[in-house]
């Protein structure tokens, strides 16, 4: 079995790295120039077939999380994101999960839901034709699929709910959908589309949006993970990550950047695979709010031993057929480095990615600060755009924090002293 805990991968050239994930990930030689590809892997002529108005094509960073252990099983895990310390506090909050036994995570079944907005009806009437009608209903909807009836999948519930506007009460039908293992925008919403004739036919009313929700909760994820007490830093740390929790939970102010901590995670997964992430940060986000108040994602106790236990708890719509994964080079090779098999496998990796990168945040937080591994990261950066070459950033580095002094100006001086 491949082991993603791997000593020192940061300290090895971008050859050796590439080397280790190849051998990890059985990787081609031809997914290898794909991921050494100088314009990331898509050409303007590919960006311009992509998007409207296309001028060109702009380049993340892509990393590697190490360590990661997940219902037994060891990832590698591709990572696009800008910001400095990301992808190491993954890797650190992974290797200490991994003590305990890494990450238990759960998914749901890949349920979409879509919504059909009725106007001008007799709502209670309505309700009754449209629930009489849904043999029919899910007939006309998963015509619309060749595949997903064929594996039991496809349109399986029409329910009816009734909201109230400033313009009076809308009947609003839902359609649940069994998507698969794809992210399920667009069968959702040609469904939708597809039904609406009939809705209007037998409810006398008029059809206005027809389209799926990105409040996926019916695709919720659980990731769970304890932290062994000493590893943590001992009970003290312990409590006063709680604390921090307790902090996020409680205020809204605090709850923003607690979850953004979680988003920078799971959304830089969701980067490197090709993934929707505004759909999953709205969704997120909405969750948090579930209660009335904007709360922490993220849950932290302690158990009976006094060891750190985390768990997150996240809708999470993704897909490993369809969209942008199956279209973007990078996306591909990286969804074959992570190697998911279903929806809800790389589902359960984005969520404990996402609570690995929890733990790192909340501990720094607790202890010497988010700043010192931060800055040091951002120190990198900082020597690379004053014109310095690999064998001299680190030496700008340190010079920088031994002065307590890391800016763009004192990294160009130290370098024009050099």
């Amino acid at each position: 079995m491949s082991d993603s805990s791997i000593s020192k991968f940061f300290e090895k050239s971008r050859k050796e790295r590439l080397d280790i994930i190849s051998s990890f990930s059985n990787l081609t030689d031809e997914d290898l120039d794909t991921l050494q590809n100088q314009n990331g892997g898509i050409t303007y002529d590919k960006a311009d077939k992509m998007v409207e108005n296309a001028i060109g094509t702009f380049s993340l960073p892509l990393g590697v999380a190490t360590n990661f252990k997940i219902n037994g099983k060891d990832y590698l895990i591709p990572m696009v994101i800008e910001e400095p310390s990301v992808i190491a506090a993954a890797s650190k909050g992974a290797k200490v999960a991994r003590i305990k036994g890494g990450f238990t995570v759960s998914a749901d079944e890949s349920y979409s839901i879509g919504q059909i907005q009725i106007l001008d009806v007799n709502i209670d009437l309505a309700i009754q034709k449209i629930i009489s009608s849904t043999d029919k209903l899910l007939t006309i909807a998963n015509s619309k699929s060749n595949s997903l009836p064929k594996m039991n999948k496809g349109a399986k519930e029409i329910t009816c709910k009734t909201i109230d506007t400033p313009s009076g009460k809308m009947l609003i039908a839902e359609l649940l959908i069994d998507v698969g293992d794809a992210m399920g925008a667009n069968i959702t919403n040609t469904m939708c589309e597809a039904i609406s004739p009939l809705l209007e036919e037998i409810t006398g009313g008029r059809t206005l949006l027809r389209i799926l929700s990105n409040y996926s909760t019916r695709r919720m994820v659980t990731a769970k993970a304890t932290f062994e007490k000493e590893a943590v830093g001992g009970k003290s740390v312990v409590d006063n990550i709680i604390l921090a929790y307790e902090f996020a939970d409680n205020d809204v102010y605090r709850a923003v950047t607690h979850n953004k901590g979680i988003m920078n995670g799971t959304i830089a997964v969701a980067n490197a695979v090709g993934q929707d992430s505004r759909a999953i940060e709205a969704a997120a986000n909405a969750y948090a709010a579930q209660s009335g108040q904007y709360r922490s994602l993220s849950k932290w106790s302690k158990d009976g031993d006094g060891n750190l236990v985390g768990e997150l708890k996240i809708p999470l719509s993704v897909g490993i057929v369809g969209g942008i994964a199956n279209v973007h080079p990078v996306a591909k090779v990286c969804t074959k480095i992570l190697g998911a098999s279903s929806a809800q496998e790389l589902a359960c990796i984005m969520a404990a990615t996402g609570l690995a990168q929890n733990y790192s945040a909340i501990r720094a937080l607790s202890t010497e600060g988010i700043q010192k591994g931060h800055m040091r990261l951002h120190a990198r950066n900082l020597a690379a755009a004053a014109g310095a070459d690999s064998s001299q950033i680190d030496k700008i580095v340190k010079i920088m924090i031994e002065q307590k002094n890391i800016s763009l100006v004192k990294a160009k001086e130290i370098l024009e002293h050099m």
